[in-house]
């Protein structure tokens, strides 16, 4: 059902069991997916794409033109997946320069007032609580947690089933399976809450514990650490995954809280 009161472009590809609310603005080049409920007072622009199921709450802007100095009107694109909530006055732009892509996953929760600038990517199962801020070109990994009121630089990187406690400033890459908070924001471990709900084994999480104290908290460089992780940790597939995450980072990784948890490690 579509409200009387929205403004529908005609060219918008809407199937008919999409609700639309009061006051909503849907722009010609967007396609939305079936089952899609959309509230009061939003904007759906550009060459937006959201997939079926999804809940867009009172004045979320999607789609809108990014905020960049060098955006000149290209047509860049935005792709929402199935399943997502998006709640009250969130932003999320479009891509800058041609072909340029803003990504959001499937099954996330995107709360009030928070902001996915241009080119970022979002993965699935994602937690984004409220006021989250992502700059442009963020990159944020598969059940990643973002707190409440959290600032991420551009370019930077969340690696995937890691937390970010509320009020942090990220300026550098957060490593995933991490529990990480401050401004800036450190490690403090890993994030034992978020492995468990994944029903991650006891083994690998002992695997990533050994890890974790030999990547932060020994004081080695970052080539020494990567290299006796490997040596001394047996490679399944997450310890695997957060060693290369580690040597692969261009930004840097967040650097180890002085005083980790003891039960995180």
């Amino acid at each position: 059902m579509i409200h009387k009161t929205a403004i529908v472009a005609p060219e918008a590809q809407i199937p008919g069991d999409v609700e639309i609310g009061p006051w909503t603005v849907i722009g010609p080049k967007v396609k939305i997916g079936s089952g899609v409920k959309i509230g009061n007072s939003c904007l759906i622009d550009g060459s937006t794409v959201i997939g079926a199921g999804c809940q867009i709450f009172n004045g979320a802007v999607i789609g809108s033109v990014p905020q960049d100095l060098k955006y000149k009107g290209e047509d860049t694109k935005l792709i929402i997946g199935e399943n997502n909530i998006i709640r009250e006055y969130t932003t999320i732009n479009l891509g800058t320069v041609e072909k340029g892509l803003t990504q959001v996953g499937s099954n996330n929760l995107i709360m009030a007032y928070s902001h996915i600038a241009h080119d970022c990517v979002v993965g699935d199962n994602c937690v984004l609580a409220n006021c989250a801020t992502l700059a442009g070109h963020v990159t944020i990994e598969d059940r990643a947690v973002i707190g409440g009121l959290v600032a991420i630089h551009q370019f930077t990187r969340v690696g995937k089933m890691s937390i970010i406690g509320g009020c942090s400033k990220v300026v550098q890459d957060i490593p995933p399976f991490s529990t990480c908070d401050g401004h800036p924001a450190k490690v403090y471990g890993l994030n034992l809450v978020g492995l468990r709900r994944a029903q991650i084994s006891s083994k690998i999480i002992s695997d990533l514990k050994i890890a974790f104290k030999i990547l932060f908290f020994l004081g080695l460089n970052k080539t020494s650490a990567v290299e006796k992780a490997r040596q001394d940790i047996p490679q399944s597939p997450e310890a695997a995954y957060l060693i290369d995450f580690i040597k692969s980072s261009s930004r840097g990784v967040a650097r180890a809280n002085r005083a980790p948890q003891e039960e995180s490690l």
